[in-house]
């Protein structure tokens, strides 16, 4: 079983020709790089072919040992061991008064996997919530509040009804009522002074929407802290008076601008009504999480279309000293966008009214459909409702979570329920289904498989054997390089290929009644334990019988 084939030789040959040295070309420079390897227990013999590929064949016993010791010991002796200590990820961040949408459903889950693989690399992460509860549509929304429920102890969420169509009906007003309009602009500068009339009005609008969201994050399992916009507020302007003393803020057509070098438009952080915006609620924020809650690594999950802004706000960090001119290095700041969620015309999903999808109504027809394919198959008839319920979930939200996580975050991908909830392919599906498969096993066994953990021994004699047992000893590497690239994606391969490996094992390897019972009982159990690992850093619930 090769651990690397390694061409390193033909590198140092291209360096080291013509320039005196010993070795005639890059067979004896592999020569040499095998002569030198410290010995090993990890390494049962080395080879040189061809034009100097080092080849290493891992030590099956080696292997064998590792593997059994997860067992014993637990999954997280196999976390990754990162440099940084505390990190915050911003994700989901929906504006309050509208609708979560699918656009929110990628950042959510995005950053809901970004951070588990972080907690799981005994990362201390602040899970954070940048709501959009701050700025000018308050006051539209504030007035026609007003205008509806005089008293105010009637506007609670019956009331109101739902919140997505009192956002429209109030924008309505503002566009075609000069008066309404200029009653929610001093709306806006009543709250922002601190009003208790206003403020209180705002907070029952945040609160109706927090409600709403929650529906949707109960339903991913998904857990954040709620720090929107507001919070930052009354940090802005001693960070604008921090930039200004470095003498980073310039004067530019009456507004408070910093120049980003390389970028042909400024970064406005005071615009020319004195009022502030977006730049100047990110920069407060980055202060904050840097200055105040002391993290290394600050992450944002948002849609690529935010990119240039988040660069720039980077770059202002840079300039003023908060971060590391190096991104290698902490502290640092990193954009993780993504793109759009189609429908089957290549365009924005939508509904057929031309609305975005509601989140809470996609979550709610995987789980519907995954229950009628359960019941299709006699499954109501075998479990309890509650198990029912259970499995309908776990599979239909894991369906939707995984559809989207496979995908290299970057790129736009097309939904489709049919294709998600498919029980062959790379779905998450096919790999709950496997995973039950698994545990079934184990299960028809007979065996006590705590006990084996402890008393019995994993051989890897068989070729098969031997290839499933190295695709489960590079988790660490893959949850590794998930992190380093923010990339999710890496995870859903690796376990899509740890089934393929487990597949291929258990064609070829008799495991119930076979002389190597235990040992195989024992490598089915490392395939599950793994596969409910990766699971779980993508926020899936796994089964355990289908």
């Amino acid at each position: 079983m090769l651990l690397e084939c390694s061409n390193n030789a033909m590198g140092l040959w291209s360096k080291i020709k013509g320039k005196g040295t010993e070795f005639k070309g890059p067979q004896p420079v592999g020569q040499a790089i095998m002569k030198n390897l410290p010995p090993s227990e990890m390494i049962e013999s080395c080879s040189v072919a061809g034009p100097g590929f080092v080849n290493v064949v891992l030590s099956k016993n080696w292997m064998a040992k590792n593997i059994q010791k997860m067992l014993v010991d637990g999954i997280e002796t196999w976390a990754p061991k990162l440099r940084v200590k505390k990190a915050v990820v911003d994700f989901s961040s929906p504006n309050i008064a509208k609708e979560m949408h699918v656009g929110h459903l990628r950042s959510t889950i995005i950053g809901d996997s970004l951070a588990r693989m972080l907690e799981f690399s005994n990362v201390e992460v602040l899970r954070r919530n940048h709501v959009g509860d701050w700025g000018t549509q308050f006051g539209m929304l504030i007035e026609y509040l007003f205008e509806k429920f005089p008293n105010s102890e009637d506007a609670n969420e019956t009331a109101i009804g739902e919140l997505q169509e009192f956002y429209r009906r109030s924008k309505n007003r503002f566009d075609s009522d000069p008066a309404f309009k200029e009653r929610a602009q001093q709306a806006v500068v009543r709250l922002q002074s601190g009003e208790p009339k206003y403020h209180e009005a705002w907070a029952q609008i945040c609160e109706i929407s927090r409600k709403e969201f929650d529906k949707v994050y109960k339903r991913l399992r998904v857990d954040l802290e709620e720090k929107g916009e507001s919070f930052y507020n009354p940090y802005i302007p001693g960070v604008i008076d921090e930039l200004s003393k470095q003498g980073l803020v310039e004067e530019s057509q009456g507004a408070r601008v910093i120049f980003i070098e390389g970028v042909n438009i400024p970064l406005i952080i005071v615009k020319s009504d004195g009022g502030f915006n977006y730049a100047s609620t990110d920069l407060a924020a980055l202060w904050y999480r840097l200055n105040e809650e002391k993290a290394e690594w600050i992450i944002y999950v948002t849609d690529v279309g935010q990119q240039l802004h988040f660069d720039m706000v980077f770059s202002a960090a840079k300039r003023a000293g908060w971060l590391s001119a190096d991104d290698s290095t902490y502290p640092k700041a990193s954009h993780v966008g993504f793109g759009l969620v189609l429908g089957e015309d290549g365009k924005r999903l939508r509904t057929r009214f031309s609305e975005v999808v509601r989140l809470v109504d996609l979550l709610d027809e995987a789980k519907n459909r995954s229950k009628a394919v359960l019941i299709e198959r006699g499954k109501d008839k075998e479990w309890t409702e509650e198990e029912l319920e259970q499995t309908a979930e776990a599979v239909g939200y894991g369906a939707a979570k995984y559809f989207d996580l496979k995908n290299n975050r970057l790129t736009n991908y097309t939904f489709s329920f049919d294709q998600m909830l498919n029980d062959k392919g790379n779905t998450a599906v096919y790999l709950l289904y496997a995973h039950a498969r698994i545990c079934s096993i184990i299960r028809k066994s007979g065996k006590d498989i705590e006990e084996l953990k402890k008393t019995g021994s994993l051989v890897l004699d068989h070729a098969d054997e031997r290839a499933l047992g190295l695709h489960l000893l590079h988790f660490s590497e893959v949850i590794e390089e998930a992190l380093t690239n923010l990339l999710p994606n890496v995870v859903c391969e690796y376990l899509y290929n740890l089934s393929e490996y487990f597949t291929r094992f258990y064609s070829n390897c008799q495991v119930v009644g076979s002389a190597e019972e235990t040992s195989r009982l024992l490598l089915c159990e490392a395939t599950a334990t793994v596969m409910r690992k990766c699971f779980h850093l993508l926020g899936i619930v796994p089964v355990y019988k289908i």
